[in-house]
């Protein structure tokens, strides 16, 4: 299991709210962590990418690297206060998923914390591309924040696919399992466990094949189908010793029933794996996460298989 030493907080520059740094103080309050708190800042203009580079652009990007350290350090100093270990980091590196990438590896942070936005009439967080490029390539777990407060018992509900019907690997439900039962642990919360199954596919299935008769008993092939989904659950949940009534078997679409369970159970965080595959040099996650992230009425935390590796290299881009 992955101890929550260090916890790297971007910092959006142009807003006045932190709610990743609020969220990130609090679990660091918890757990002992310390904190990094980082800007990554790019601008073409002041790059020399558009003129030949000079010793004014080099005075120019110095400047306002050094107002954005002094606003990290303004922004560090009450959590360095209530007794937190802070560092601040400001780097030069464009994209920004690309720079978070970078820093999160050369600090070796456990987890990353960043806002998402929230779109009040439909209560739900509204991820940027620069979300989706960091639930694609960041190595550690990604916890986007939306605004608003963690309950005082936390609820992290965990989705897992224990039939690993979307080629995800089966150690990664473990992996959800673990974190969210380890974070709950630090915050005095409380773990829910979620899976959902289609009944459509197995009636699908049943039809398309044609050693089937015409007449299928389409109640009784719904009705395997969740046994066998329950059977696998149980399982799982049994194993990390997720109660009976935390553990929420849904027949239904995973992005219609996992926001409304997320809803009803007044989730603070939903915990949830994201799968990357490598197509023309490029990684997706899976399409039924996707249509799912954006519906949630709260923090998500996405979690990598451990043997994922980034596609972002190592080397920074240069100021020039």
């Amino acid at each position: 299991m992955r101890e929550i030493n260090h916890i790297l907080v971007v910092v959006d520059p142009t807003v006045d709210d932190q709610h990743a740094l609020d969220r990130a103080a609090w679990l660091a309050g918890h757990t002992g962590a310390s904190l990094e708190l980082l800007v990554c800042y790019y601008n073409e203009y002041l790059s020399g990418e558009r003129l030949f580079d000079s010793p004014s652009l080099a005075r120019a990007r110095d400047e306002v690297m050094q107002r954005e350290k002094e606003r990290l350090d303004s922004l560090a100093r009450p959590v360095v206060e209530s007794g937190v270990d802070v560092k601040t980091t400001a780097v030069w590196d464009h994209p920004l998923y690309e720079g978070i990438v970078r820093q999160a590896l050369q600090c070796k942070a456990d987890i990353v914390f960043k806002d998402t936005h929230h779109h009040s009439a439909v209560s739900r967080a509204v991820l940027t591309n620069t979300d989706w490029s960091l639930i694609r390539t960041c190595p550690v777990p990604l916890w986007l924040v939306k605004p608003g407060k963690i309950g005082e018992t936390p609820a992290f509900l965990a989705a897992i696919d224990p039939m690993n019907e979307h080629d995800k690997p089966a150690a990664l439900d473990d992996e959800i399992l673990q974190l969210s039962k380890q974070l709950a642990g630090s915050v005095a919360g409380k773990v829910h466990a979620f899976h959902s199954y289609d009944p459509r596919i197995a009636v699908a299935t049943a039809t398309a094949n044609a050693y089937i008769p015409v007449s299928l008993p389409l109640d009784e092939i719904e009705k395997q189908m969740h046994e066998d989904h329950k059977k696998r659950f149980d399982e799982i949940t049994s194993f990390h010793e997720i109660a009976a009534d935390r553990a929420h078997l849904k027949s239904g679409l995973t992005h219609e029933e996992l926001p409304a369970l997320a809803d009803e159970l007044a989730a603070d965080v939903v915990v949830m794996g994201a799968v990357a595959r490598n197509r023309w040099k490029r990684l997706f996650i899976g399409a039924t996460a996707e249509r799912t992230l954006e519906h949630l009425p709260c923090d998500l935390l996405i979690v990598k298989p451990d043997w994922f590796r980034t596609p972002v290299e190592s080397a920074a881009h240069a100021a020039a």
